[in-house]
């Protein structure tokens, strides 16, 4: 054999192979490789999906929270307000309840005062009725002379 009928057996080799691959092992590699590459193109557009959900996702959990922290204030703020109410309604009924207990305590010192003043009255015509005794040297008789001794009770 020469080597030109060598060459044209090897090219004809050659090209059954080249045959059979382009026919039975190329189009399962090209499907295997088109299948791939439709995964990889369907998972990335998942992942921008993914991506923009979760940009709106985040967008609406910042209003959200936004919305929550100023409804928190508004609260606060309330409470506060409630607060203070409170505490100057509580200063007014202490106030006047002090009031009140200041009025009882002044109303009190004013009848122990006159209670005071009547055992005091008492007391001098007591004293006086005994030194109109030492000075005249008798007895005076209360029951006679009481409207005096009143008179002398309303004078002290």
């Amino acid at each position: 054999m020469s080597i030109n009928a060598t060459l044209f057996v090897q090219l004809g080799v050659f090209l059954v192979l080249a045959l059979f691959t382009m026919k039975f092992v190329w189009p399962p590699i090209a499907k295997a490789l088109d299948e791939r590459a439709q995964k990889i193109a369907d998972g990335l557009a998942a992942a921008d999906k993914a991506k923009t959900e979760l940009t709106a996702v985040n967008k609406r959990v910042e209003q959200e929270l936004a919305q929550t922290r100023n409804e928190t204030a508004s609260r606060l703020a309330d409470a506060e307000r409630r607060a203070q109410a409170i505490i100057e309604e509580a200063k007014a009924r202490a106030t006047e309840e002090g009031n009140k207990i200041v009025a009882a305590a002044r109303a009190e010192a004013d009848q122990q005062a006159i209670a005071a003043r009547e055992a005091l009255r008492e007391q001098v015509a007591a004293l006086a009725v005994k030194g109109a005794e030492q000075i005249l040297k008798k007895e005076v008789n209360a029951g006679i002379h009481a409207d005096l001794l009143n008179r002398l009770k309303t004078e002290l």
